[in-house]
């Protein structure tokens, strides 16, 4: 059998799980009240520039085939919070620039007539295009698997979708928990027999249970799950990829042997974080092995450790990544979403990779982002001593790319890492060490989104500290500072960065788009996602400055801003 090229697509969901005496009850959150409340004026304050988004309503929510991206996301025809849902369907030649089709599956049958939820898709080898989806049966949420195929491959735009009556493919047999069992994964082959994924669990046990099928239509669930871990709660949205040891390019998600390794990524629904492993996958076995110097559980690895949650990586053959594409949810209350008449973003693509070292995953905006760049404006060898804030001026401040190199004479004037912090999380230590918070080497870095007079801003900065035998480089968004208005959830996010500091340099790219600001540290090696709701710096009231609140000197080495264009959205393309 000829090696088939995969694809993955996501429909990411908003789900409550309600802990019980009885075990855990998953149930969408629905806004009775608003679900189907029309929108007739969309706001645009805090809307964004250049990421994806509907023309209104609630959003959450890729695939190659034929020479286009498809996104499909979970979407609310009638109203801008959780309810009515459809698998809404975007088209893309450079995944910047989209055309909306009508909206792709939808509940209709007997075996997904209380909801469509997540899942993702394989191409077959004959070249057919398949998704797996979550259904769900009744009113108590049973979750079975289901696919669809498309009514007419030779389309690449597969603007129909036929779910064949031989649903469900998959059903929660009695060992398994039936309402918390979903989120099938794109399948990959190994000796003639396909694998794919369901996220589940059991009492508080993650688990990613595992099924193989010869045929693709008739599954059986393996002795032992794939992977499983104790205290983390329901797995959503479980991710299974090869990755290379020795090249940046992206591997087909079948792809094994010596010189590969093997990433799962969950998403806890306890803590609405995700985390992620590197380790070995035995094909005999059927069974993955974390490295054991990772952590493996809620304080493990992220692609973000911000506002980024039911992620997705696809396989993209055209030009040999691995892209990973996240959602963000708002972050102020249900009553402004109905108000502004939207909710929901999907961030920027990423190109993912292994980093040489092994330990981690790198990441970058897809290289298609910069044919919205349009003004630039640069600064060069600016030194900014305890207490400067320098401006840069002459971009659009609320919808921008920022890319800036840090560089300092010394480490000597690191703190001291209070070993009382080793037992906290990054963002712990960011919210007892702001950016106000004078130190030695940092804080320095951004303040986006910011008003004149610094009424508001959200700061983005390093910080450096000395441990027993090292240096740790902490990276923090912190949105406590970032909005006058109320109502509105402004955590301080941040992450550790595993950076060699030799060259006394460390670099920072921010993606800056009216309420969200997405920032890669140290080249992707930690980023971190927030969501803000400025009300003074809107618009051409927002500003950016570069500044530095450590009593090491800091250059501003090299920086790069540039205003960004708006892509052409909702659209059809041209060809």
């Amino acid at each position: 059998m000829a090696l088939p090229k995969f694809l993955s697509v996501l429909a990411l969901f908003a789900l409550l799980l309600v802990l019980s005496n009885n075990g855990v009850e998953a149930s969408h959150k629905i806004y009775h009240r608003y679900q189907s409340l029309s929108v007739d004026k969309v706001k645009q304050t805090h809307r964004t520039g250049y990421h994806f988004q509907p023309p209104k309503n609630w959003i959450n929510a890729p695939l190659y085939y034929k020479g286009l991206y498809h996104l499909f996301y979970q979407y609310n025809p009638e109203g801008a919070v959780w309810g009515n849902i459809v698998w809404a369907h975007s088209v893309s030649k450079d995944l910047i620039n989209w055309e909306s089709l009508e909206h792709a599956i939808y509940p209709s049958k007997w075996f997904d007539n209380y909801g469509c939820w997540s899942g993702s898709a394989t191409i077959l080898p004959n070249g057919e295009p398949v998704i797996f989806y979550t259904g769900i049966v009744d009113k108590i949420n049973t979750q079975v698997q289901n696919y669809a195929v498309p009514a007419n491959s030779s389309d690449p735009y597969l603007r129909e979708w036929v779910k064949p009556d031989d649903n469900p493919i998959v059903y929660p047999d009695s060992s398994v928990n039936a309402t918390a069992f979903r989120d099938p994964t794109t399948a990959w082959l190994v000796d003639g027999y396909w694998r794919i994924l369901i996220g589940s669990r059991r009492r508080h046990r993650g688990v990613a249970y595992l099924y193989r099928s010869w045929d693709f239509k008739k599954w059986v669930k393996a002795k032992h799950p794939l992977h499983s871990v104790q205290g983390t709660g329901m797995w959503e949205c479980p991710d299974f990829f090869p990755v290379s040891m020795s090249r940046e390019e992206g591997l087909d998600t079948s792809v094994g042997g010596p010189n590969v390794r093997h990433v799962l990524k969950v998403s806890l629904d306890l803590t609405r974080y995700e985390y992620y492993t590197i380790g070995t996958y035995d094909k005999k076995k059927d069974r993955y092995y974390p490295d054991k110097a990772l952590v493996d559980g809620w304080a493990g690895l992220r692609f973000d450790y911000g506002n980024f949650y039911a992620s997705k990586t696809f396989f993209d053959p055209s030009t040999n990544r691995r892209i990973l594409w996240g959602w963000a949810n708002e972050s102020d209350a249900v009553q402004h979403d109905k108000n502004k008449g939207w909710a929901g973003i999907q961030l920027i693509p990423r190109r993912v990779w292994l980093d040489p070292s092994g330990k981690q995953l790198l990441q970058w905006p897809v290289a298609e982002l910069e044919k919205l760049r349009s003004h630039n404006v640069q600064l060069s060898n600016q030194k900014l001593h305890q207490g400067y804030q320098v401006e840069v001026k002459g971009i659009t401040a609320a919808q921008v790319d920022v890319d800036v190199t840090f560089s300092f004479p010394s480490l000597d004037k690191a703190e001291p890492f209070d070993p009382k912090w080793a037992k906290l999380d990054a963002l712990d230590v960011c919210a007892q060490k702001g950016s106000k918070a004078q130190g030695g080497l940092g804080p320095f870095g951004l303040l986006t989104l910011a008003s004149e007079k610094l009424e508001e801003f959200t700061p983005v900065f390093f910080r450096v500290f000395k441990d027993s035998d090292k240096h740790k480089v902490l990276l923090c968004s912190d949105a406590r500072s970032s909005s006058l208005g109320i109502g509105l959830y402004k955590p301080p996010f941040a992450g550790f960065v595993d950076v060699d500091l030799t060259d006394k340099k460390l670099k920072l790219r921010s993606l800056i788009d009216h309420s969200v600001v997405e920032s890669f540290g140290a080249g992707g090696r930690t980023v971190i996602t927030s969501r803000v709701y400025p009300t003074i710096a809107v618009f051409d009231k927002a500003h950016l400055f570069v500044f530095n609140n450590g009593s090491e000197a800091i250059t501003v080495e090299n920086l790069n801003a540039w205003s960004m264009k708006m892509p052409v959205m909702n659209v059809p393309l041209k060809s």
